[in-house]
């Protein structure tokens, strides 16, 4: 454009005040275009993530979605791994493969290994939430299906690596899920004493209506493990999944938090997984996992005392 300009009549010197228009001009776009070229490249770039999540979103809804609550399926007696094997497709690793354990109802089970030995895996093959790609697990002798998943589901709480909380109320979070007008408050009141945490609740100036704050930030780590316990509690279930439950927190804050799991009552079967050993040394065995398979079975003593 400049080189046009130059060859009109005038030349060069008549065209530098237009040329320089131009510039300044193209000086004070040059943000907003990059701003609008940033914009349809992100457009561009979800494209792909939106699309799977509107094929998601359209899928139908399993047959039991509105079906009344199922009733819980008898536990009486243990819960049996009979040959199980799981990887995610056809084309992956195994994950588990030829595993068979026995849990007892009532007991404390610990699970170790290294990191992909199959832990959390087990863990969810137990809570319904995978199925088997090989063998069945049994409770008291029946197979869990699709039909009795739900039913064994109500026997279920879990405890995860990292409690979620709604910016709500300390009640309103160990009743997750409960409308605020069916909230049982002396049931609140009774499982946050199971999780040693009534106290602190109690010496907060609005008690257990204190607001957490969004994903709990004005608690701290020991804090919002205990009121996933206590949640786990209310909804009175006789297996609690400890996945982790305390590998974020430190030693001190930890040791509180196990006191607080080992008071529970005894009638509960709890299964944690955890890195360190120490965690577990008030379980009643221990199972080492390694490539998708039972290592070894044993105390804690035991266990400790061959790794030592």
């Amino acid at each position: 454009m400049a080189y046009l300009l130059a060859t009109r009549p005038g030349g060069l010197d008549s065209a530098i005040p237009l040329i320089g228009t131009l510039a300044l001009a193209a000086q004070r776009m040059l943000p907003l275009l990059q701003q609008a070229y940033s914009g349809w490249s992100s457009i561009r770039g979800s494209q792909a993530g939106l699309s799977d999540a509107l094929e998601l979103l359209e899928q139908p809804l399993p047959s039991y979605t509105n079906a009344p609550s199922a009733r819980p399926l008898a536990f009486q007696q243990e819960i049996t791994f009979d040959q199980v094997g799981f990887r995610y497709a056809e084309n992956q690793p195994w994950v588990l493969q030829d595993l068979s354990l026995t849990i007892p109802r009532k007991a404390r089970i610990g699970f170790i290994g290294a990191t992909g030995a199959g832990k959390s895996t087990l863990l969810d093959i137990v809570m319904g939430l995978l199925t088997p790609s090989e063998g069945t697990l049994k409770i008291d002798g029946i197979i869990i299906n699709t039909k009795d998943c739900r039913s064994w589901q109500t026997h279920i709480a879990h405890v995860p690596q990292s409690i979620f909380l709604t910016d709500a109320s300390v009640s309103e979070n160990i009743a997750f899920g409960v409308p605020l007008d069916q909230i049982d408050y002396s049931k609140i009141c009774r499982v946050a004493q199971s999780a040693q945490i009534a106290d602190t609740i109690e010496s907060w100036p609005n008690g257990y209506e204190t607001v957490v704050g969004e994903r709990g930030v004005r608690l701290s780590g020991g804090q919002r493990q205990r009121i996933g316990i206590a949640r786990a509690l209310y909804k009175e279930a006789d297996i609690i999944v400890f996945d982790e439950a305390t590998s974020a927190l430190d030693s001190d804050t930890e040791h509180t938090v196990m006191d607080s799991i080992n008071n529970l009552g005894s009638d509960l079967t709890i299964l944690i997984v955890a890195h360190r050993l120490t965690t577990l040394r008030d379980c009643t065995q221990v199972v080492e996992l390694a490539g998708g398979r039972v290592k070894r079975i044993g105390t804690y003593q035991e266990i400790v005392g061959a790794l030592n």
